[in-house]
């Protein structure tokens, strides 16, 4: 990156928005530094009681191989076989392979080596014992609502995902017999409110922090006590922030949910997800449950994702700090009337995220003047960024909520929560930090003419 003599950076035409506090944000996005992956390498985090004949033949079959690695391949092997050979009738081999947990393998949706590998490396990133993959991160959700029975319910936080919220209102309450209620955590009143309704029968609280779209950060430590007070368990959803920059363990929470399709995985080309806990029992239902219902991922995508994982502490640095400058140039652009992202003081829970999380992550959030007309102009005029739903992923993505991720939530619902047609969703990659603000200015820009036009009763052409 160079920059001019007057001290503004070079293929940017500068607008009044890019002003030192933007310029020297850039120039940190610009010179990434990374960090360690010892996560990567921690040994069998994933603990499993075993009978004391299973250790001794497992100890034959492992002999001096670390690991159960007889190659010493540094790179997990792809395995594809759907079966696999027994001792004798009802003694599966390889119990002494910590990616089987101390049961072997018999049949791949029950058990795979490639899958077992992700999962306790997902397990030691989480800082949890135990971790199981899904399929995708609707079927995770779907595991962990099997935790509940008919009559229990569900106290979940009001701005979920709009995929999430669709499994709740949709078939979890209608068809499951297990009611849901949404709250704003943030707002006593009401959490308290929906407690006293409850009747004792809440046993899940769900929580996303941020949220999807509006971002908004709650304090886990506080809700981990009230699901504490209630008998319940508290499931986080991590996704905007993955492993690195947050770990809800730490504040108190029974369940980690990941959309393995987002941040862990990073490069738009596995759908998965997974589930982490430390409770034993809860790990043991979730484990039936991926066996019974049989939603689990191939071996090839539990190979790519856990590739991502290898490298997910560069890019969500990377992106974070691509993130920060381009929060700051929002703020400042005319076309923009609010930005939402965590790492801004402006933000009305900058003081928890700073608290709880160890980075900002890279979901931005914003408003821009006008209205529809003016969010599909940005949209259709953006050119680094790409229109499309899904977040994550090295690539820079755009999207408008409303009328994408999160269409199917009732528009009553929508209104309260302020996702409007002027919200645009932005994930970070971490292309050229330059390059991506020249291209939001591109396209802020083409959205005001549009604006003036209209005062002026023209139509613009963009």
């Amino acid at each position: 990156m160079t920059t001019s003599s007057n001290g503004h950076i070079n293929g940017i035409s500068p607008p009044s928005a890019i002003d030192q506090t933007v310029e020297a944000a850039i120039a940190a996005a610009e010179s990434y530094h990374g960090c360690g992956t010892t996560y990567l390498h921690v040994e069998n985090p994933m603990r499993t009681t075993v009978s004391a004949a299973a250790v001794a033949v497992a100890a034959a079959e492992v002999s001096n191989n670390h690991d159960g690695n007889p190659t010493g391949a540094v790179v997990p092997a792809i395995s594809l076989a759907t079966t696999f050979k027994q001792r004798t009738p009802g003694e599966p081999m390889a119990r002494g392979d910590p990616n089987s947990f101390g049961m072997g393998y018999e049949y791949s949706r029950t058990g795979n080596p490639t899958r077992g590998v992700f999962e306790r490396a997902v397990a030691a990133a989480e800082k949890t014992k135990y971790c199981v993959a899904f399929s995708s991160g609707s079927a995770a959700t779907s595991a962990v609502i099997h935790l509940l029975s008919p009559g229990e319910k569900v106290l979940s936080i009001d701005d979920v995902y709009g995929g999430t919220q669709r499994y709740f209102r949709k078939i979890v309450s209608p068809r499951m017999g297990i009611d849901i209620d949404f709250v704003d955590f943030g707002n006593e009143d009401d959490v308290q409110s929906k407690l006293k309704s409850g009747n004792g029968k809440i046993k899940l609280f769900w929580l996303e922090t941020p949220t999807n779209p509006t971002l908004k950060v709650t304090d886990i430590s506080s809700v981990a006590k009230l699901a504490k007070e209630q008998n319940a368990l508290l499931a986080v959803d991590n996704t905007f922030c993955s492993p690195f920059f947050q770990n809800p363990v730490d504040h108190g929470a029974d369940i980690i949910v990941h959309s393995v399709t987002k941040y862990i995985n990073g490069h738009s080309d596995v759908v998965m997800g997974v589930v982490c806990t430390n409770n034993e029992d809860v790990y043991k239902q979730l484990r039936f449950t991926q066996n019974g219902v049989g939603a689990v991922p191939s071996p090839f995508d539990c190979y790519l994702a856990h590739r991502g994982l290898k490298t997910l502490h560069l890019r969500m640095e990377a992106s974070a700090r691509n993130a920060n400058a381009i929060a700051l140039f929002l703020e400042r652009h005319n076309g923009v009337r609010k930005v939402v992202y965590p790492g801004l003081k402006s933000h009305p829970q900058h003081d928890i995220a700073t608290r709880q999380q160890n980075g900002y992550g890279a979901m931005i959030t914003f408003y821009c003047v006008g209205g529809r007309d003016e969010s599909a102009i940005i949209l259709q005029n953006l050119r680094v960024f790409a229109l499309a739903e899904s977040l994550g992923a090295v690539e820079s993505l755009a999207e408008c909520p409303s009328l994408m991720t999160h269409a199917s939530v009732p528009d009553e619902q929508r209104k309260i929560l302020g996702i409007d047609d002027t919200l645009i969703r932005l994930s970070v990659g971490v292309e050229s930090c330059s390059d991506l603000i020249a291209d939001l200015d591109s396209a802020l820009n083409a959205a005001l003419r549009n604006v003036d036009a209209r005062a002026r009763g023209m139509r613009c052409s963009v």
